[in-house]
């Protein structure tokens, strides 16, 4: 009896063992089929309005974007294996702020990442939204602050039913960072880095894996919502004629786009090099295998190519 409960139990620990890492692999692919494979996919944009919201200045909000902790920023536009340093650039005009985040590529180009578009409405009241750079996310996306309101039905033509929730336009003049921008006395913001010049507490590190800053960023999604209307039109006016876009950036992204339509999610390219000795010398056979993948179900399609090429005989 003692033997059978034994081996049961180990049959049973086997087929776990063998179950979780399939249970795991597929809520990955799961989860990677929801990335269009544009640099958005690693900035969000309501986790820099909750920055925004919690931040006592720009400066102290530009320190906020570049901290690895709050999992806002996981770009590497100009690709060089290390996370990008934003820079935050108010642009002011009377009562309406564009406060633009922007990434230095090179030290010829740079590259706006979104702008929170920002108005004053009222005596003690305040507006904004945050619009994603179509550059980076393919289109122009906007988010905004969330929050809903319970509203009683008047009863009329019977009895009242439950109350319906709407959402309603947040206003957001009692940020810390909103009333300080708003003081007689502001100095209007422009951050003083650039292309390697970087303040001395920043320490880039290496941008995390998509699916890891995926889930990382997703509670910022409760109180921001991405929306189709855009509200704040008069600080968009401002903004719009100082846009900076990077070519490098701009013609990556069309390419991206452009493959995506045509079903190709983009492609992946790794070289293998092996060395085989055979009996007159030293063959050297270089493998380049490129793939091809397509997203959202779509099999993987691999197409290999093998070029070998000789050694000289090596001296016994």
């Amino acid at each position: 009896m003692k033997i059978h409960r034994t081996s049961f139990f180990l049959s049973a620990l086997l087929l776990v063992s063998l179950t979780l890492p399939l249970a795991a692999q597929d809520e990955q692919t799961a989860t990677e089929a929801d990335s269009t494979g544009l640099p958005g996919d690693h900035f969000s944009l309501e986790g820099a309005l909750e920055l925004f919201k919690m931040a006592e200045s720009p400066e102290a909000f530009e320190k906020a974007l570049n901290s690895e902790d709050n999992s806002v920023n996981n770009l590497d536009l100009n690709e060089d294996g290390e996370t990008d340093y934003i820079r935050v650039v108010d642009n002011m005009d009377g009562d309406v702020h564009a406060i633009v985040l922007q990434v230095p590529v090179s030290e010829t180009e740079s590259q706006d990442i979104a702008v929170i578009e920002l108005e004053k409405t009222g005596a003690e009241n305040a507006i904004l939204q945050i619009i994603g750079d179509e550059d980076i996310y393919g289109d122009q996306t906007i988010a905004e602050p969330f929050e809903e309101e319970a509203v009683k039905s008047d009863g009329r033509g019977g009895p009242s039913g439950p109350a319906a929730r709407v959402a309603v336009v947040v206003n957001v003049w009692g940020w810390p960072c909103v009333r300080y921008m708003y003081r007689p006395a502001y100095t209007v913001y422009v951050s003083p880095w650039r292309w390697r010049v970087y303040p001395t507490w920043w320490r880039p590190w290496r941008p995390h894996p998509w699916g890891f800053f995926h889930v990382r960023a997703r509670p910022y999604r409760v109180h921001y919502h991405v929306v189709t209307t855009h509200r704040v039109v008069r600080a968009h006016r401002v903004y719009a004629p100082r846009r900076t876009h990077s070519t490098v950036v701009h013609t990556r992204t069309v390419t991206t786009k452009v493959n995506t339509r045509n079903g190709k999610a983009g492609v992946k390219k790794s070289t293998t090099t092996t060395t085989v000795r055979g009996k007159n010398g030293r063959v050297k056979a270089e493998k380049t295998t490129t793939t091809k993948s397509v997203r959202k179900g779509d099999a993987t399609r691999t197409k290999t190519t093998t070029r070998t090429r000789g050694g000289r005989k090596r001296g016994g």
